[in-house]
Protein backbone atom coordinates (compact mmCIF):
# COMPACT_ATOMS: atom_id res chain seq x y z
CA UNK A 1 0.00 0.00 0.00
CA UNK A 2 0.76 3.74 -0.66
CA UNK A 3 0.47 6.28 1.59
CA UNK A 4 -2.14 7.98 -1.08
CA UNK A 5 -6.10 8.63 -0.32
CA UNK A 6 -7.07 5.54 -1.71
CA UNK A 7 -4.55 4.07 1.03
CA UNK A 8 -5.70 6.12 3.77
CA UNK A 9 -9.65 5.42 3.40
CA UNK A 10 -8.86 1.78 3.01
CA UNK A 11 -6.86 2.60 6.17
CA UNK A 12 -10.06 4.25 8.61
CA UNK A 13 -12.55 1.80 7.00
CA UNK A 14 -10.77 -0.83 8.73
CA UNK A 15 -10.43 0.90 11.81
CA UNK A 16 -14.23 1.44 11.65
CA UNK A 17 -14.86 -2.59 11.15
CA UNK A 18 -12.87 -3.53 14.39
CA UNK A 19 -15.96 -4.76 15.89
CA UNK A 20 -15.18 -4.37 19.50
CA UNK A 21 -15.14 -2.59 22.48
CA UNK A 22 -12.29 -1.54 24.90
CA UNK A 23 -12.21 -3.40 28.11
CA UNK A 24 -13.45 -1.27 31.17
CA UNK A 25 -11.18 -2.86 33.66
CA UNK A 26 -8.18 -3.75 31.45
CA UNK A 27 -4.94 -3.00 33.58
CA UNK A 28 -3.02 0.10 32.69
CA UNK A 29 0.28 -2.09 33.62
CA UNK A 30 0.66 -5.11 31.69
CA UNK A 31 3.24 -7.09 33.49
CA UNK A 32 6.07 -8.65 31.27
CA UNK A 33 6.90 -11.49 33.07
CA UNK A 34 10.40 -11.06 33.55
CA UNK A 35 10.59 -9.74 37.29
CA UNK A 36 13.60 -8.09 37.54
CA UNK A 37 12.38 -6.00 33.86
CA UNK A 38 8.57 -5.43 35.88
CA UNK A 39 9.95 -3.97 38.94
CA UNK A 40 12.38 -1.82 37.54
CA UNK A 41 9.66 -0.44 35.61
CA UNK A 42 6.89 -0.11 37.88
CA UNK A 43 4.97 -3.72 37.10
CA UNK A 44 4.96 -3.51 33.69
CA UNK A 45 4.25 -1.45 30.45
CA UNK A 46 2.24 0.78 30.61
CA UNK A 47 -1.10 1.09 28.45
CA UNK A 48 -1.88 4.02 26.33
CA UNK A 49 1.57 5.50 25.80
CA UNK A 50 4.15 6.00 23.65
CA UNK A 51 7.00 3.47 23.92
CA UNK A 52 10.41 3.52 21.59
CA UNK A 53 12.50 0.81 20.54
CA UNK A 54 15.92 1.03 18.75
CA UNK A 55 17.92 -1.93 17.24
CA UNK A 56 21.38 -1.56 18.76
CA UNK A 57 22.73 -1.88 15.06
CA UNK A 58 21.64 -2.62 12.29
CA UNK A 59 21.72 -6.33 12.30
CA UNK A 60 19.42 -6.21 15.30
CA UNK A 61 16.67 -5.60 13.37
CA UNK A 62 14.52 -8.11 13.06
CA UNK A 63 15.11 -8.53 17.16
CA UNK A 64 14.25 -5.42 17.51
CA UNK A 65 11.03 -6.03 15.46
CA UNK A 66 10.44 -9.12 17.09
CA UNK A 67 10.68 -7.35 20.80
CA UNK A 68 7.72 -5.09 19.26
CA UNK A 69 5.86 -7.75 17.88
CA UNK A 70 6.19 -9.39 21.45
CA UNK A 71 5.32 -6.45 23.34
CA UNK A 72 2.11 -5.75 21.10
CA UNK A 73 0.84 -9.44 22.05
CA UNK A 74 1.46 -8.66 25.30
CA UNK A 75 -0.59 -5.12 25.62
CA UNK A 76 -3.26 -6.46 22.63
CA UNK A 77 -6.44 -8.34 24.25
CA UNK A 78 -7.06 -11.90 23.62
CA UNK A 79 -7.92 -11.14 19.35
CA UNK A 80 -7.29 -7.78 19.77
CA UNK A 81 -5.84 -6.57 16.16
CA UNK A 82 -2.90 -4.79 15.88
CA UNK A 83 -1.88 -2.72 13.46
CA UNK A 84 1.46 -2.33 11.71
CA UNK A 85 2.72 0.87 9.84
CA UNK A 86 6.17 0.68 8.48
CA UNK A 87 8.22 3.24 6.11
CA UNK A 88 8.77 1.85 2.90
CA UNK A 89 12.79 2.15 3.16
CA UNK A 90 12.51 0.07 7.15
CA UNK A 91 10.70 -2.89 4.54
CA UNK A 92 13.11 -2.20 1.98
CA UNK A 93 16.78 -2.20 4.43
CA UNK A 94 15.10 -4.94 6.71
CA UNK A 95 12.78 -7.51 4.99
CA UNK A 96 9.10 -8.04 4.59
CA UNK A 97 6.85 -8.37 7.89
CA UNK A 98 7.29 -12.19 7.79
CA UNK A 99 4.02 -14.07 8.61
CA UNK A 100 5.66 -17.38 9.56
CA UNK A 101 7.89 -15.38 11.68
CA UNK A 102 5.29 -14.07 13.53
CA UNK A 103 3.54 -17.41 14.06
CA UNK A 104 6.58 -18.88 15.86
CA UNK A 105 6.05 -15.79 18.16
CA UNK A 106 2.80 -16.87 19.01
CA UNK A 107 1.14 -14.74 16.94
CA UNK A 108 -1.46 -15.46 14.98
CA UNK A 109 -0.85 -12.94 11.10
CA UNK A 110 -4.50 -12.61 10.80
CA UNK A 111 -4.40 -9.88 13.64
CA UNK A 112 -1.64 -8.01 12.22
CA UNK A 113 -3.27 -5.14 9.55
CA UNK A 114 0.00 -3.86 7.67
CA UNK A 115 0.30 -0.65 6.19
CA UNK A 116 3.41 0.25 3.92
CA UNK A 117 3.99 3.75 3.23
CA UNK A 118 6.62 5.68 0.93
CA UNK A 119 8.07 7.79 3.21
CA UNK A 120 8.00 9.46 7.18
CA UNK A 121 5.48 12.00 6.69
CA UNK A 122 2.81 10.11 5.19
CA UNK A 123 3.34 7.45 8.12
CA UNK A 124 2.90 9.43 10.32
CA UNK A 125 -0.04 11.29 8.89
CA UNK A 126 -1.73 7.69 8.93
CA UNK A 127 -0.35 7.29 12.05
CA UNK A 128 -2.25 9.80 13.80
CA UNK A 129 -5.75 8.62 12.40
CA UNK A 130 -4.77 5.55 13.73
CA UNK A 131 -3.58 6.32 17.14
CA UNK A 132 -6.71 8.32 17.66
CA UNK A 133 -9.02 5.53 17.49
CA UNK A 134 -10.06 4.07 20.91
CA UNK A 135 -11.15 0.79 19.52
CA UNK A 136 -7.26 -0.04 18.52
CA UNK A 137 -5.02 -1.44 21.19
CA UNK A 138 -1.42 -1.42 19.62
CA UNK A 139 -0.16 0.24 16.47
CA UNK A 140 3.60 -0.09 15.93
CA UNK A 141 5.06 2.68 13.68
CA UNK A 142 8.40 1.81 12.23
CA UNK A 143 10.58 4.30 10.79
CA UNK A 144 13.91 4.29 9.26
CA UNK A 145 17.12 6.26 10.37
CA UNK A 146 16.40 9.76 11.46
CA UNK A 147 13.69 11.82 9.61
CA UNK A 148 13.25 15.15 10.32
CA UNK A 149 9.57 15.33 10.83
CA UNK A 150 10.15 13.22 13.65
CA UNK A 151 10.87 15.54 15.88
CA UNK A 152 9.57 16.16 19.50
CA UNK A 153 6.38 18.06 18.56
CA UNK A 154 5.75 14.64 16.42
CA UNK A 155 6.30 13.01 19.40
CA UNK A 156 4.28 14.73 21.81
CA UNK A 157 1.33 15.10 19.56
CA UNK A 158 1.34 10.93 19.44
CA UNK A 159 1.69 10.53 22.91
CA UNK A 160 -1.05 13.13 23.73
CA UNK A 161 -2.93 11.35 20.87
CA UNK A 162 -2.06 7.57 22.70
CA UNK A 163 -3.08 8.79 26.55
CA UNK A 164 -6.19 10.06 25.38
CA UNK A 165 -7.32 7.44 22.92
CA UNK A 166 -6.08 4.23 25.26
CA UNK A 167 -4.25 3.02 22.54
CA UNK A 168 -0.15 2.25 23.05
CA UNK A 169 2.13 2.95 20.28
CA UNK A 170 5.06 1.25 20.01
CA UNK A 171 8.12 3.39 17.67
CA UNK A 172 10.19 1.17 16.21
CA UNK A 173 13.43 2.27 14.81
CA UNK A 174 16.45 0.91 13.01
CA UNK A 175 19.46 2.69 11.75
CA UNK A 176 18.47 5.72 14.06
CA UNK A 177 19.83 7.53 16.67
CA UNK A 178 17.84 8.37 19.71
CA UNK A 179 16.57 12.01 20.18
CA UNK A 180 14.03 14.13 22.44
CA UNK A 181 10.51 12.43 22.38
CA UNK A 182 7.88 12.34 24.59
CA UNK A 183 7.78 8.34 25.00
CA UNK A 184 7.01 6.54 28.13
CA UNK A 185 10.08 3.86 28.08
CA UNK A 186 12.77 3.76 25.54
CA UNK A 187 14.56 0.25 24.54
CA UNK A 188 17.38 -0.78 22.97
CA UNK A 189 17.28 -4.57 21.37
CA UNK A 190 20.04 -6.78 20.14
CA UNK A 191 19.99 -10.40 19.22
CA UNK A 192 21.53 -12.96 22.02
CA UNK A 193 22.48 -16.98 21.41
CA UNK A 194 19.63 -19.04 22.73
CA UNK A 195 20.45 -22.16 24.76
CA UNK A 196 19.33 -25.22 22.72
CA UNK A 197 16.37 -27.44 23.91
CA UNK A 198 16.21 -31.38 24.66
CA UNK A 199 17.24 -33.61 21.64
CA UNK A 200 19.00 -30.01 20.30
CA UNK A 201 15.61 -28.63 19.65
CA UNK A 202 15.93 -24.68 19.12
CA UNK A 203 15.65 -23.10 22.23
CA UNK A 204 13.20 -19.99 23.12
CA UNK A 205 14.00 -16.63 21.54
CA UNK A 206 16.24 -14.65 23.29
CA UNK A 207 17.11 -11.32 23.29
CA UNK A 208 19.72 -8.59 24.92
CA UNK A 209 17.16 -5.78 26.05
CA UNK A 210 18.81 -2.34 27.44
CA UNK A 211 16.04 -0.15 29.24
CA UNK A 212 17.77 3.61 28.20
CA UNK A 213 15.01 5.90 29.85
CA UNK A 214 12.00 6.04 31.39
CA UNK A 215 9.68 8.78 33.02
CA UNK A 216 9.82 9.36 36.58
CA UNK A 217 12.23 6.01 36.79
CA UNK A 218 15.79 4.93 36.63
CA UNK A 219 17.46 3.22 33.60
CA UNK A 220 20.23 2.12 31.89
CA UNK A 221 19.52 -1.49 32.60
CA UNK A 222 19.98 -4.63 30.63
CA UNK A 223 18.95 -7.98 30.59
CA UNK A 224 18.42 -10.88 28.63
CA UNK A 225 15.34 -12.21 28.24
CA UNK A 226 13.63 -15.48 26.77
CA UNK A 227 10.28 -15.45 25.47
CA UNK A 228 8.10 -17.86 26.43
CA UNK A 229 5.47 -17.82 23.23
CA UNK A 230 3.16 -20.44 24.67
CA UNK A 231 2.41 -18.38 28.28
CA UNK A 232 3.26 -15.27 25.86
CA UNK A 233 5.58 -14.08 28.77
CA UNK A 234 9.29 -12.71 29.08
CA UNK A 235 11.45 -14.57 31.28
CA UNK A 236 15.28 -14.68 32.51
CA UNK A 237 17.29 -16.71 30.16
CA UNK A 238 18.37 -19.39 31.53
CA UNK A 239 22.57 -19.04 31.89
CA UNK A 240 24.16 -15.49 30.76
CA UNK A 241 25.00 -15.18 26.95
CA UNK A 242 26.97 -13.47 25.11
CA UNK A 243 25.15 -11.13 22.46
CA UNK A 244 25.71 -12.14 18.97
CA UNK A 245 24.83 -9.93 16.12
CA UNK A 246 23.12 -11.47 13.10
CA UNK A 247 24.32 -11.32 9.57
CA UNK A 248 23.20 -12.96 6.42
CA UNK A 249 20.20 -14.53 7.49
CA UNK A 250 16.64 -13.16 9.37
CA UNK A 251 15.53 -12.52 12.72
CA UNK A 252 12.12 -13.59 14.66
CA UNK A 253 9.58 -11.33 12.96
CA UNK A 254 11.23 -9.93 9.51
CA UNK A 255 12.37 -12.32 7.00
CA UNK A 256 16.14 -10.48 6.84
CA UNK A 257 15.92 -10.03 3.14
CA UNK A 258 17.22 -6.41 1.65
CA UNK A 259 15.10 -4.97 -0.93
CA UNK A 260 16.50 -2.28 -3.36
CA UNK A 261 14.92 0.23 -5.10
Amino acid sequence: MHDSPETIRMLRARIADVERARARDAPVVVPMGHDAVDAAIGGGIMRARLHEIFAETIDDGGSAAGFAAMLGMQLARPGATIFWLRERAAEARGGCLHAPGLAELGIDPGRVILGVMDDALGLLRVAAEVVRCPDIDVAVIELWKNPRVLDLTASRRLAVAAEASGVTVLMLRADAEPGPSAAQTRWSVASAAAVPLEAEAPGYPTLSVRLLRQRGGSADRQWEMEWDRDQGIFREAALSRAVVPLSGGGSLATDGQSRTG
